[in-house]
C-alpha cells in the first residue's frame, strides 16, 4: 500500500485485483433493519470513470469542482471521478435552505470559482437557483447521477503533488479557508491512520459522520478504500433521529473501527434505552475513536461502563487529535493509557498544577503519541516562539508529510499558519491554534488560541453567529459570541442595543428571537444571551471585536446587561451581575 504515487493509482488497482469485493455498504435511512445497498469496487470504478469522462470533456482537469450530494454513494462516485479526471474536488454540505449555509456556499464559490457543481438530480434545481442568486448562474450545475455515456479508459496524468481536494470543514461564511490536500498528503495520512486502527483488507470501517467533513471523508470513506476493505455508511440523519442505529450497525455489520466526536458518545449514553442496550453486540468493535472536539474523561468512562454490558472491549476507546490542515490525524492512542488530573482554575489560565483540596479538578485525556507517519509535534510559546519543555502549556505546532501545503489562493494566511519558525530555527511548522502539552511522550490538548467555538463536533466561527444575530433586529449593533468553559463548551452572545431605552422594548422577546435564530441557523441551544448598552462590547483600535476580553468580563461578572437569559448550567457559575 506504500508503493502508490496517487490515490487514483490505488483505486484503479483495487478495481482490477478485487472487482467483486464490496467497497461500500450503505445502510437505509429509515429503518436500521432494512436491506443495505452494496457497491463493488468494479461498479464504483466504472461509475467514477463515466463521470470522469464528462468532467474531462468539460475541461475540469486542474479546476475546482463543487460536490453537493445528499446521496452517500453518489458522493463517493463524484469524489473519485474528480480524482480520476485530475479535477479538484470541493466537498460541501448539500443545500438545506438555511441562510447561514447559503452564505457559506456562496463564500466557497467566490473563493474557488468552480468549473462545475456536481449534485443529485433531486437537488439540482435548488443548487442552480442558489448559484444564480449570488451571481454565479454561469456555473453549470450537473446532476451527476444522471450522467450517461462511455467510461474513460485513459485517465489524465496526475502526480503526488497534484491537488486532490479542498477541505472546507471549518471557517467563516464570509471568508472560508480551503485546505489544499494533495495526493501525497492523503496517502501519508492514510498510513498514519493504519498505524492507529490496525485494520486490513477484510475489515469493515465506517459510521455516520458526514462525508464533507474530514473525519467522515478521510477516516470512514477513504481509509477503507485505501485498505481495499469495506466502508459501512450510516446516514447522519439516521444517527440524529436514533443514536442507537450507529451502535446497531456496528454489531450487525461487523464494523471493527468507527469514531465520532465526544458529544456522540455522550448522546448514546443518555438516549440509548436499557431495552435497546440489551439487543446490542459491540464485542467486535476493536477501535472506538473519539476526536474532533475535546475528549472528556467522564464521557469515556460513562460510555465504556454502560456499553461494556453490550460487549464493548475494555480497551476499545481511543482518543485522537487532528485537523483538516494536517489532512486528518496528528496523534492517537488508547484513552485509558493517559489521564491527568489538574487544577481547573489554573488550566483556564494556561497553567498546569496538581489539584488542591477543595478546588475543582479537570481531567485531561491523552490523545496518544504522534505516529512517525503523521509527523512531528512541538509545544511552542505563541508569543515568543520558544519551544516549551514537556509539562508546560503552549501552542501545538505540527509538521510532516500529512500537513497540507496551505490554503487555496490565500498566500498571506498560508504564510502565517503553515510557515511558522521557532526561535531555534525549526521552520515549516503548522500553527494549529490549539493549546496543549506533552508529558511522558503523550499529547494532551488543553484549549484553543483561536476564536472558533466547538459545539457538538462542529466548528462555529463567532463572526458567523454574530452576523446572524444582528439580522434579528434593526436595534442590534455590535455583538460578541464566544464559548465558556464547562463540561462542554457553551455559547454565549453579548449583543448591544442601539438605544439606551429599555422599558419600551420587549427585551424578553428579543432574547427569545435570538435563541430561535441560533437554533434554526446553527442547530445550537445557546446558553446565554445578554442585551447590553452601546459601547459595552470591547473592540481593538482597528475595530475588531475582542472576544477573549468579552469572555473574561462575562466570567468575572463584569457585565451589567439590560436583560439576560442564562441556562441553568450557567446561572450558578461565574457570570454577569445585575
Amino acid at each position: 500500500m506504500s508503493d502508490y504515487r496517487t490515490f487514483t493509482e490505488l483505486m484503479t488497482e483495487r478495481a482490477e485485483r478485487a472487482p467483486e469485493r464490496t467497497a461500500l455498504l450503505l445502510l437505509p435511512d429509515s429503518d436500521a433493519h432494512g436491506r443495505p445497498a452494496s457497491v463493488t469496487y468494479r461498479t464504483l470504478d466504472a461509475r467514477a470513470r463515466r463521470l470522469a469522462a464528462r468532467l474531462c470533456a468539460d475541461g475540469a482537469a486542474g479546476e475546482p469542482v463543487l460536490l453537493l450530494h445528499a446521496s452517500r454513494s453518489q458522493f463517493a462516485v463524484s469524489f473519485l471521478a474528480c480524482l480520476y479526471a485530475g479535477a479538484v474536488a470541493v466537498p460541501i454540505p448539500p443545500y438545506d435552505g438555511r441562510s447561514h449555509h447559503e452564505e457559506r456556499v456562496a463564500g466557497i464559490v467566490r473563493q474557488t470559482s468552480p468549473r462545475v457543481a456536481l449534485t443529485c438530480a433531486t437537488l439540482a434545481p435548488d443548487v442552480s437557483r442558489l448559484l444564480a442568486r449570488h451571481g454565479h448562474g454561469s456555473i453549470p450545475c450537473l446532476a451527476a447521477d444522471a450522467v450517461a455515456g462511455p467510461e474513460t479508459e485513459r485517465l489524465p496524468e496526475v502526480g503526488p503533488d497534484t491537488v486532490a481536494y479542498l477541505q472546507f470543514s471549518s471557517g467563516s461564511t464570509g471568508s472560508p479557508n480551503g485546505v489544499v490536500v494533495t495526493h501525497r498528503n492523503l496517502l501519508a495520512n492514510q498510513r498514519a491512520l493504519h498505524g492507529l486502527l490496525g485494520a486490513g483488507p477484510e475489515s469493515r470501517i465506517g459510521g455516520w459522520l458526514p462525508l464533507h467533513h474530514d473525519m467522515g471523508l478521510v477516516g470512514q470513506l477513504l481509509h477503507p478504500l485505501w485498505l481495499g476493505a469495506t466502508s459501512v455508511l450510516v446516514s447522519p440523519q439516521s444517527f440524529v433521529r436514533r443514536p442507537v442505529r450507529w451502535l446497531e450497525a456496528i454489531g450487525r455489520y461487523g464494523i471493527e473501527a468507527s469514531g465520532a466526536p465526544d458529544f456522540a458518545y455522550d448522546l448514546c449514553v443518555r438516549r440509548v434505552t436499557d431495552e435497546e442496550l440489551a439487543g446490542l453486540d459491540l464485542s467486535g468493535w476493536r477501535v472506538a475513536i473519539s476526536g474532533g472536539e475535546p475528549v472528556r474523561a467522564e464521557t469515556r468512562r460513562a460510555f465504556t461502563e454502560r456499553f461494556g454490558r453490550a460487549g464493548l472491549p475494555a480497551g476499545a476507546m481511543h482518543a485522537a487529535y487532528g485537523l483538516a490542515e494536517a489532512t486528518l490525524l496528528v496523534s492517537g492512542g488508547r484513552a485509558v493509557d493517559g489521564e491527568w488530573a489538574v487544577d481547573a482554575e489554573a488550566l483556564q489560565e494556561g497553567r498546569l498544577s496538581e489539584p488542591r483540596p477543595g478546588r475543582a479538578a479537570h481531567t485531561l485525556v491523552s490523545c496518544g503519541t504522534v505516529d512517525a507517519a503523521a509527523g512531528r509535534v512541538l509545544i511552542v510559546d505563541p508569543e515568543t516562539h520558544e519551544v516549551r519543555p514537556d509539562g508546560q502549556v503552549g501552542e501545538i505546532w505540527v509538521n510532516g508529510p500529512g500537513v497540507a501545503p496551505g490554503y487555496w489562493r490565500d498566500r498571506s494566511t498560508t504564510a502565517e499558519r503553515f510557515g511558522a519558525v521557532t526561535v531555534d530555527g525549526t521552520g515549516g511548522m503548522l500553527r494549529t491554534g490549539d493549546l496543549g502539552t506533552v508529558a511522558d511522550g503523550r499529547l494532551y490538548v488543553t484549549g484553543r488560541l483561536k476564536d472558533v467555538i466547538m459545539v457538538a463536533g462542529r466548528n462555529l466561527y463567532p463572526q458567523d453567529v454574530e452576523r446572524s444575530v444582528q439580522r434579528v433586529s434593526s436595534l442590534f449593533g455590535t455583538g460578541s459570541a464566544f464559548s465558556v468553559p464547562g463540561e462542554r463548551e457553551r455559547v454565549v452572545v453579548v449583543q448591544e442595543l442601539r438605544t439606551h431605552q429599555r422599558y419600551a422594548l420587549d427585551l424578553e422577546g428579543l432574547v427569545t428571537d435570538v435563541r430561535r435564530c441560533l437554533s434554526k441557523e446553527f442547530e445550537v441551544a445557546v446558553a446565554g444571551v445578554l442585551l447590553v448598552r452601546p459601547g459595552t462590547v470591547r473592540r481593538t483600535s482597528s475595530g475588531k471585536v475582542e472576544r477573549v476580553a468579552m469572555r473574561r468580563l462575562f466570567l468575572n461578572g463584569g457585565l451589567r446587561p439590560l436583560h439576560q437569559y442564562l441556562a441553568d448550567d450557567l446561572a450558578g457559575t461565574a457570570g454577569p451581575r445585575r
